[in-house]
């Protein structure tokens, strides 16, 4: 059996039968591109994630009040109180705990900001401003940026607060006056109120990837206590450790002193729960690529079954002058091969360009995905290939088996 003749012999077939072969073709080509761009999405988008984390302190971790549930038998009632209050004497403890080098309190709040007729709400993370650095140690500023640790009327503003995204002109600039305008429910009279301050924007921050700021704007805590009513109590505490490898002990000596009844949160636990939920999404979208490629093999299956039905003579008069069972079954895997290997590699070939003209188009959409690109790993591919080379020759078995059994005489009875 020379190995040779029979994929030219295949090869003739299938371009005897050139538009069918084509569309049989192209349904691999589909699959595999699916795969193939899907794969590098998923890859491209997890670098980018750990590329993004990778940017803030592993040694800080954030303590937030755990809440208590909501009275009555449906979940009603007031909102719920915090089972810990924050405060100077929590700060205290956590501070004198081993390998803790600080503790930096903050308040948070939902704010409206005012400039020149215009309002946009975003979060306030009310902290010592020199304190930036503990959670994004790469941060940048604008030109013209200063930090006035000491200024109640100072406020620091994200750019994408400073320059919303698809605004031709910025909402404010350095050296600007806004106010800022916060809401509450007087716990006295139980009504609605409302404080604001003007501040001037002593600074603006460059994108650092740290979701807690880059959507946020920041002031110092004198401001923050005052304007957003908290009454010296802290919604988080930053712990800085000696080390990311002192985060785990430190976590379980807080842990020892207040239970449940506090919110722990390391940088490394978000970023695993990112990740986690990035293999789930990207195995559900795999899995429709997959869907694609198998239809692509019942197409193969389609394709040889018919080539077989319209080639009875031929394999009659070829079994007729001595071709044997193996050599039939060969020629028509053969075919499926051809089949798979054609529409893996020219599917490999579109899914790359694919998976980078979709992040292009991303990119276009929204800055903040600007850093995200395809990564295409050999591995990957070589996976992608196989597959639906395999697939491809596990379709054609079926016709290729039952060419090779057809008896002879059967065969040359055909019409």
């Amino acid at each position: 059996m020379n190995v040779i003749q029979i994929f030219s012999l295949s090869f003739d077939a299938l371009r005897e039968r050139k538009t069918r072969s084509a569309l049989t073709v192209l349904m691999v080509v589909v699959g595999s591109a699916l795969m193939t761009a899907l794969n590098g999405l998923g890859a491209g988008f997890g670098a980018f994630i750990n590329d993004q984390f990778s940017q803030l302190a592993p040694n800080v971790i954030f303590i937030s009040s755990a809440q208590q549930e909501n009275s009555g038998p449906f979940g009603g009632g007031p909102p719920p109180a915090p089972k810990i209050t924050l405060n100077e004497a929590v700060v205290s403890r956590i501070s004198s705990l081993p390998f803790v080098d600080e503790v930096v309190p903050s308040y948070q709040a939902q704010v409206t900001l005012e400039s020149r007729g215009r309002s946009e709400d975003t979060t306030v993370f009310s902290i010592d401003p020199q304190k930036i650095f503990v959670i994004a140690p790469t941060v940048e500023f604008v030109e013209g940026s200063t930090i006035r640790q000491n200024d109640p009327s100072a406020i620091i503003l994200s750019d994408s607060v400073a320059n919303p995204p698809g605004d031709d002109t910025p909402f404010a600039v350095v050296g600007q006056t806004l106010r800022v305008k916060y809401s509450f429910v007087n716990a006295d009279n139980g009504k609605q109120e409302e404080n604001s301050k003007s501040f001037v924007v002593s600074g603006i921050m460059e994108p650092t990837g740290n979701p807690t700021i880059d959507n946020a704007v920041m002031f110092n805590r004198i401001s923050g206590n005052a304007l957003l009513e908290k009454a010296n109590k802290y919604d988080t505490l930053l712990v800085v450790a000696q080390s990311g490898e002192h985060v785990t002990i430190v976590e379980g000596e807080i842990r020892s002193l207040y239970g449940n009844d506090i919110g722990i949160t390391t940088a490394a636990a978000i970023l695993k729960t990112i990740q986690e939920f990035t293999a789930g999404f990207t195995s559900f979208i795999l899995s429709i690529a997959l869907g694609a490629l198998l239809v692509g093999g019942v197409g193969i299956i389609t394709t040889l079954y018919t080539s077989v039905m319209e080639r009875i003579r031929e394999i009659g008069t070829m079994k007729a002058i001595g071709a044997q069972k193996g050599f039939i079954l060969a020629l028509f895997l053969s075919e499926a091969l051809i089949i798979g290997v054609f529409g893996a590699t020219l599917g490999l070939g579109l899914g790359i360009a694919g998976g980078f003209v979709l992040v292009a188009g991303f990119a276009g959409q929204d800055s903040g995905s600007s850093g995200l690109s395809p990564v295409f790993l050999p591995t990957d591919l070589g996976s992608v290939w196989g597959l639906s080379v395999g697939l491809s020759i596990l379709a054609g078995s079926y016709p290729a088996w039952k060419a090779s059994r057809l008896p002879p005489i059967v065969a040359l009875r055909r019409e």
